[in-house]
């Protein structure tokens, strides 16, 4: 397999997991052809109490760990579940309660990348 269908394949089990708990506003962005960004692709999603965000970040990480046989490299936010960061390295993903994503408008700060809303 070579990486550019490796990276497909965890997109594709990290968007899984999502719906799977119901995580809603799901937005792939391809980083890839903007300079100096920090992964390849961001995964943002909302979740609406932070129950459903510590839901859905667990239920990335045993989706992932169980299909793929991968973790990720660092992991941030479970404390409070109102933003949780789950880095893979080359793919990052953004799970937040609605009220921290409105505040950051992080698809405003990466409104150059390629953008994939993904439907449910």
């Amino acid at each position: 397999m070579n990486k550019t269908t490796d990276k497909e394949v965890l997109i594709h089990q990290i968007i899984d997991a999502i719906q799977d708990t119901k995580g809603e506003d799901i937005m792939v962005f391809d980083l890839s052809k903007i300079e100096n960004s920090v992964a390849e692709t961001f995964i943002i999603c909302t979740g609406n109490s932070n129950t459903q965000v510590s839901a859905i970040a667990g239920n990335i990480e045993k989706k992932v760990r169980n299909e793929l046989k991968e973790r990720p490299w660092h992991v941030e936010g479970t404390e409070n579940s109102l933003w949780v960061l789950m880095d893979y390295v080359s793919v990052v993903v953004h799970i937040f309660q609605r009220h921290i994503r409105e505040y950051y408008e992080i698809e405003e700060l990466w409104g150059d990348a390629k953008i994939t809303k993904i439907e449910a």
